[in-house]
């Protein structure tokens, strides 16, 4: 098997990135599928931030508890590091078309019923934990699907463009969302926004309906699922630096984006504010993930995804500090902006080497281990955020989120060598992980 060095030291093609014009960018959005998939998931995907922030607003108004707004935050997202790996395999397996109306069916169904709960003065915690653990779920198993389903709507010239916009339709969705959703809940209620979240899913499921693969989706064996779990981790330590870069995504978003779990504590206990103030601290967090966007692609031609790794938990560390600091409103705002920007630049560089250095066939599940890192522990952080919030302060716990990262991120700068691979210009692929490599199906 070939070690660390020598992957290291591979004589492999550089990398070509042609400059991407402005109508080059657009270029998937002159196709009928890709325009369909694209309009559709926005407008779900600005619903869902509009259901998220009123959900998270009007559980911390009716409780005052940060530790039950954690609740709901982990209900969402325990899901993803409960099922991320298996969503994964069915979307390599089973039809992604039928997989995404399904799950988008019952995410739309579940948002409908915070609605009739809503309406009728019964969505009680237990009713809100088990609704949205459901709708939790179905996204977990939606979002492979949809996502290995995109090269399938697309020509492969215009597969770069598809990717940009659909990184553009998810950060505007981040932006828009929220602040919709704090003007519905001071004009209106949390029941609108769980109605017009259920509206926003029969767009995307319309759109579904409607698009044609221009190719048959390739599907994997329906070997044994567990097995191919098994593969994808031991895949994930076959090379040190994979497993090292994917637990420094998982602490840094368990100890330090978790944080923006008390956001609503923030708005209302520390800057004095109310529902407009809450939307804009998520609104800029999004928006600041919008800029990370760009500004990730620009840095990853010049510099290693290993040195942007350091410097953005660096950054979220120190940005996470300073927001315990403050007690301005706009001032607090740009700091969340920062943060968005700096985590989405995390993300987005562990996530580019994990696909540009791993085997074809193993790519969905580093996808899926990388969401569980992503998201999945972004609800478990949270959850442990939100308790000690309540037993010591809000400001505390963003102080504390911030100082693990910066402790994080020199630790990465002091033993450099943990991520040392964490480049995707290293190689397109590396050996196949234990059994698979002796030729195993995977």
């Amino acid at each position: 098997m070939e070690t660390e060095e020598e992957c290291r030291h591979r004589v492999t093609p550089p990398r070509t990135r042609e400059p991407m014009g402005f109508k080059g960018l657009l270029a998937a959005l002159g196709q009928r599928n890709y325009a369909l998939f694209w309009s559709g998931a926005l407008l779900s995907n600005i619903g869902n931030w509009i259901q998220t922030t009123a959900l998270l607003w009007i559980v911390r108004e009716s409780t005052g508890s940060n530790s039950w707004v954690a609740a709901v935050n982990l209900a969402a997202y325990l899901p993803v590091f409960l099922f991320a790996l298996l969503a994964g395999v069915a979307a390599d397996v089973y039809d992604k078309k039928r997989i995404v109306l399904i799950t988008m069916g019952v995410q739309l169904l579940c948002a409908l019923a915070l609605g009739v709960s809503s309406s009728l003065g019964s969505a009680t915690l237990p009713v809100i934990i088990t609704t949205v653990f459901v709708a939790g779920v179905a996204y977990t198993f939606s979002a492979p699907a949809g996502v290995s389903f995109l090269p399938e709507l697309v020509r492969e010239e215009d597969m770069m463009s598809a990717l940009s916009l659909s990184s553009a339709q998810f950060n505007i969705g981040r932006v828009v969302g929220p602040a919709v959703g704090a003007v519905i809940l001071s004009a209106w209620s949390a029941t609108a926004a769980f109605y017009i979240n259920a509206v926003s899913f029969a767009f995307i499921i319309g759109a579904f309906i409607l698009v044609r693969p221009l190719r048959p989706q390739e599907r994997a064996s329906r070997g044994a699922t567990l097995r191919k779990v098994a593969h994808a981790l031991e895949y994930a330590i076959e090379f040190p630096w994979r497993a090292y870069t994917l637990l420094a995504l998982g602490a840094a978003t368990f100890f330090g984006f978790s944080c923006t779990v008390l956001f609503p504590s923030l708005a209302k206990d520390v800057l004095g504010g109310r529902a407009g103030t809450f939307g804009l601290l998520m609104s800029m967090l999004g928006l600041g993930a919008a800029v990370g966007a760009p500004l990730v692609t620009y840095l990853q031609r010049r510099l290693a995804e290993r040195a942007v790794i350091k410097a953005a938990i660096l950054a979220l560390g120190v940005l996470l500090v300073c927001l315990s600091l403050s007690r301005w409103v706009w001032l607090s705002a740009v700091l969340a902006a920062f943060i968005g920007c700096s985590y989405l630049m995390l993300g987005a560089s562990v996530n580019t080497v994990l696909q540009a250095r791993s085997r074809k066939d193993l790519r969905g599940r580093m996808v899926s281990l990388y969401s569980m890192m992503w998201l999945g522990l972004f609800g478990l952080g949270g959850q442990l955020i939100g308790l000690l919030a309540d037993a010591w302060s809000v400001t505390a716990m963003f102080a504390l989120g911030g100082a693990t990262c910066v402790a994080l991120a020199a630790l990465l700068f002091a033993f450099g060598g943990l991520i040392e691979g964490a480049c995707s210009s290293l190689g397109v692929e590396e050996p196949g992980a234990g059994r698979e490599a002796a030729g195993r199906p995977a």
